[in-house]
């Protein structure tokens, strides 16, 4: 059963990728639905003996890697963090399939996208069931691989290429410190499986390590290393610049991309990772500061984009620095909570944006909507209950797990903690007000599109409201359901899967803070949201004529321009690696040392002594038996004078003879 749960979507994406031509959109379809649908009911099956039977499973499959101390196997760990992943991915992507066979309905290529949603499933599954971080790393790099695929899958357009390679790139500067981690674990522990790495961490909690020709706290640094691969795949602050342009690609990829694929997979390895954070102090602070610092980056930066989809990638940023500092302060069952509750809300999101730029005829400037109420009244149910829930609202599911993370990290005693507390209920206000500012611009406002996209818009097919209408489920109960199996206090839901030391449960401090303190980001998101609609109702002048304002316009372009990280990285980084690549690489190795040894050096020596050597072709037999003869004679004597033996000699003067002859 549960190697089934892995394998089953790697068997759908081969049957659809190699005889979808065959079987034809409707078929590959049915099939990829049908693999990774029965995946999600055993998920369901693992779930119950896993999660709730305290029955935790370890497969072992065959030995992969052996050279030395080093070995490494095919092993598959089903713990409770395991299988909460399992339930969060199966599902999401079940229904991101069985939305993308009507979304995707007309293309011709709709085979191979459902091939390639399937193999992005398979190789999560393989990321989050990993017994060793080798593994671990096959799963990382194909997720990165499927999200290039994904998002350059209408690959006639220059925008998705650009966006593919960007996220590619991107990640690899994140993947290049999760390599280095794992040498450093590998280094210090003598293994890369969890067990033993895991077991070994306080004994070694004082070894050091040397980087750069300098001496570290070996925890310290593999905690760093491991949160920069974080830091790559869950688009945190400093290389979060691929997540937005991740949108080129079809709305169903940005679903799965950023409700259960890709973007936890930077929070799943920090949480897995916990009994090395705990006691790495350094890296837990750095963590914290950065996880506080995106949610209010990307929450301030969404404020004012105009793309639908956009502004969700950008939450989606936010919501993820919550999940991070929840990390650093050692909340982690409070992260997975808040990634699990995420993950609903924020696949409704998406997949309800995208039933509105099908309806309106692919377009995703929210300036050019307005009044879609009427004309789209239950994917407007489905974008209030998402933004509702994003924003924390009480009884919904956002609120139970967004709180008890501000809630947590006021009642932990360090000024990351206050810091991440702060920025993270400024962030409240900013998703509060870029959440009704989508509903006003795209649902409540007058029509400001063109009258013929206006008057053609209606509501998609079964298939699509029938997911966001199973998807809208969980998105109001599940938080409320779940919160007391997953971050009740004496829980033990979690078992050996999460490590926190007993210094850092402030989850049991939060209980006793001022009311004061706990409803204030509670506040802010209705402050923000009440804010949002007086203004972005009916257009108000005053927003108008704040924006035209010098400090308006000034913050306006701040904030458009992503606080103008793309124009630092081109002006510093990109364009002076260019210049680099194309005066140094390009001019001085490629077209000056390599091309005068080769092409246009070496080369014509040898055109030009071939060309002289053609004077000793003449054509005649005789001209070439007298050369060949006296190169044997030539030959002949030095062979004579270096042997002893007297039959060799008579018998090479006989050849010689012979060849003169």
């Amino acid at each position: 059963m549960y190697l089934n749960i892995v394998f089953l979507p790697l068997l759908g994406s081969f049957v659809v990728g190699f005889f979808g031509r065959f079987l034809g959109g409707h078929g590959s379809g049915l099939i990829s639905i049908f693999c990774v649908g029965f995946s999600f009911l055993l998920s369901g099956l693992a779930f119950y003996e896993v999660g709730l039977g305290g029955s935790a499973t370890y497969i072992y499959l065959m030995p992969w890697l052996e050279s030395d101390s080093f070995h490494v196997d095919w092993a598959f760990c089903f713990d409770s963090l395991t299988v909460v992943m399992l339930i969060v991915v199966t599902f999401i992507s079940t229904l991101v399939h069985l939305y993308s066979t009507e979304y995707m309905g007309g293309d011709p290529h709709l085979p191979r996208f459902m091939s390639y949603l399937s193999l992005f499933t398979f190789f999560m599954l393989i990321l989050v069931t990993a017994d060793n971080f080798v593994q671990m790393f096959v799963g990382w790099e194909g997720v990165g691989l499927c999200s290039y695929l994904l998002i350059n899958f209408w690959f006639t357009r220059i925008q998705a290429n650009k966006a593919a390679i960007k996220a590619m790139l991107v990640n690899r500067v994140g993947d290049f410190g999760l390599a280095l981690g794992i040498f450093g674990i590998f280094i210090c522990f003598g293994a890369v499986d969890y067990a033993t790495v895991f077991a070994l961490a306080p004994q070694l909690s004082l070894a050091k390590l040397s980087f750069f020709n300098a001496e570290f706290n070996a925890l310290n640094l593999i905690g760093i290393l491991l949160f920069v691969g974080a830091v790559g795949k869950s688009a945190q602050l400093g290389l979060h610049t691929w997540l937005p342009d991740a949108m080129e690609g079809p709305t169903p990829v940005s679903a799965l991309i950023h409700a259960a694929t890709m973007v936890t997979a930077g929070v799943f390895l920090l949480v897995r990772c916990s009994p090395l954070l705990e006691y790495s102090s350094n890296a837990l602070f750095v963590i914290s500061v950065v996880g506080g610092s995106t949610a209010f980056f990307a929450a301030t930066t969404a404020l004012v984009q105009n793309d639908l989809k956009r502004v969700i990638a950008y939450s989606t940023c936010s919501q993820l620095g919550y999940m991070i500092f929840a990390c650093g302060l050692s909340n982690y069952s409070v992260a997975v909570f808040h990634l699990a509750n995420h993950a609903f809300f924020k696949a409704l999101l998406f997949l309800g944006a995208g039933s509105v730029i099908h309806a309106v005829g692919d377009e995703q400037d929210m300036r050019k909507m307005g009044g879609l109420r009427r004309l789209l009244p239950f994917t407007y149910a489905m974008m209030v209950i998402g933004s509702l829930a994003l924003m924390g609202m009480p009884f919904l599911t956002g609120f139970y797990s967004k709180d008890v993370i501000l809630e947590a990290s006021y009642a932990t005693y360090s000024s990351a903690a206050h810091f991440a507390y702060w920025l993270g209920s400024f962030a409240a206000f900013c998703t509060a007000f870029y959440s009704i500012r989508l509903l006003a611009l795209c649902f409540l406002s007058e029509p400001n599109g063109s009258r013929l996209l206006i008057l053609s818009a209606s509501e998609g097919s079964w298939p699509m409201g029938i997911v966001l209408g199973i998807l809208a489920v969980p998105s109001i109960f599940i938080g409320y359901l779940s919160k007391d199996l997953f971050i009740g206090l004496g829980t033990d839901f979690w078992g050996n899967a999460l490590f926190c030391l007993p210094d850092n449960l402030s989850i049991i401090d939060a209980e006793f803070m001022p009311t004061g303190i706990k409803i204030l980001p509670l506040c802010f998101s209705i402050m923000g949201g009440l804010a949002s609609f007086i203004l972005y109702r009916n257009y108000t002048y005053d927003i108008f004529s704040f924006k035209t304002s010098l400090l308006g316009r000034k913050l306006y372009t701040f904030f458009n321009r992503k606080w103008l990280f793309d124009k630092l990285y081109n002006d510093l980084l990109t364009q002076n690696m260019l210049d680099f690549g194309y005066h140094f690489t390009y001019k001085t190795i490629d077209r000056g040392l390599i091309e005068s040894l080769g092409p246009f050096g070496l080369s014509n020596v040898l055109m030009d002594q071939v060309t002289k050597s053609r004077i000793w072709h003449s054509g005649y037999l005789y001209h070439y038996l007298v050369i060949l003869g006296w190169a044997n004679l030539l030959f002949g004597l030095w062979f004579v004078f270096n042997f002893q033996f007297l039959q060799i000699q008579v018998l090479l003067g006989f050849i010689i003879l012979w060849s003169i002859l």
